[in-house]
């Protein structure tokens, strides 16, 4: 038996999330709806004798993206050697390119059995875009949601919106306060079957750093243009070790909730310093899903590391990934 940690991207427009979601009454044990689902299904190809699971670093909502996630997975191949890593970067990505499927498998790579792709990792990095609309095209007709552009080459990649007066200042005042260790459960999503979450400790969580900073579109070069002239992109990057269910999401909705004029500063301030689900506010929107990456999951690079005495036999080859034909 070997562990692999496998690391990879998708854009979650058509996933009802990452991990795998079986109804009760379904009669099927597989998932194709789910980057889980059908990271399993393309795993099965390989043969693996074992029956394997699937372990998540971070779970990403329906219509959230990644740029870089990961996962590992422990697999026993028929003749008890390791699969070649690369063979098993090759043969997903061909097995999701043939089905159309908008996940690519950055690298793949085996770890010790002590490597776990959610415990193991050090801290995880958010990027939130939004659009914000330039002032001067705020009191035209086509300012209506239905009516202005929007560059379709980022349609569900980024949040568009529409603000006279947006303060974006004030936004990066608000958001500032968030950093550092706090309980956040205000901007905890409840969900059924979870019963650490009525702990008190487990909604404490520390932001170690909070940036919003000018983006730019990513339309191809003719919308592009046009997308640049008529908003004004804005990256904000979240970093911390873990975050609970949603909670990216709704912090950055209230941030765009004070920098609207919908919220107030001591609104902001009574939701993080009176830590409640009752503290959340009715002005308060949770940011779409489709604005939101898994930009990057880190590790220490000695959690992957094989101590010397302890190299399974194929693992002290080397490992070359070089494309065959």
């Amino acid at each position: 038996m070997n562990r692999y940690l496998i690391n990879l991207s998708y854009i979650g427009t058509q996933f009802r999330g990452i991990q795998k979601n079986l109804l009760k009454d379904s009669s099927h044990l597989e998932d194709p709806h789910s980057v889980e689902g059908v990271l399993e299904i393309a795993l099965k190809k390989f043969a693996p004798v074992n029956e394997f699971k699937i372990k998540l670093s971070s779970r990403t909502d329906a219509g959230v993206h990644a740029l870089h996630n990961t996962v590992h997975v422990d697999l026993e191949r028929p003749n008890g050697r390791p699969y070649k890593t690369y063979k098993l970067t090759q043969g997903l990505n061909r097995t999701f390119g043939s089905k159309g499927l908008p996940i690519r498998i950055l690298d793949t790579k085996l770890v010790p059995m002590t490597c776990h792709a959610r415990l193991c990792a050090k801290s995880r990095t958010y990027l939130y875009r939004l659009g914000v609309l330039r002032p001067q095209f705020c009191d035209n007709v086509d300012s209506h949601p239905f009516s202005r552009f929007v560059p379709i080459d980022e349609y569900d990649r980024c949040y568009f919106i529409a603000h006279k007066h947006f303060d974006i200042e004030l936004l990066k005042r608000v958001a500032s306060t968030f950093q550092g260790y706090h309980d956040f459960r205000t901007f905890m999503s409840v969900t059924r079957g979870n019963d650490r979450q009525h702990d008190p400790t487990f909604t404490l969580r520390s932001i170690e750093h909070i940036s919003i900073d000018r983006g730019i579109s990513m339309a191809s070069a003719f919308n592009r243009e046009i997308a640049e002239r008529y908003y004004e992109y804005w990256d904000i990057r979240i970093k911390g070790r873990s975050f609970l269910y949603k909670q990216v999401r709704r912090m950055v909705g209230a941030w765009i909730g004070a920098a609207e004029n919908r919220l107030s500063e001591r609104d902001i301030y009574r939701m993080l310093t009176v830590p409640s689900q009752r503290s959340w506010c009715d002005q308060a929107v949770v940011a779409p899903a489709y604005g939101l990456f898994l930009c990057q999951v880190e590790y220490d690079p000695s959690d992957l590391e094989f101590p010397e005495d302890e190299l399974p036999g194929a693992a002290a080859e080397k490992q070359t990934v070089v494309a065959t034909n």
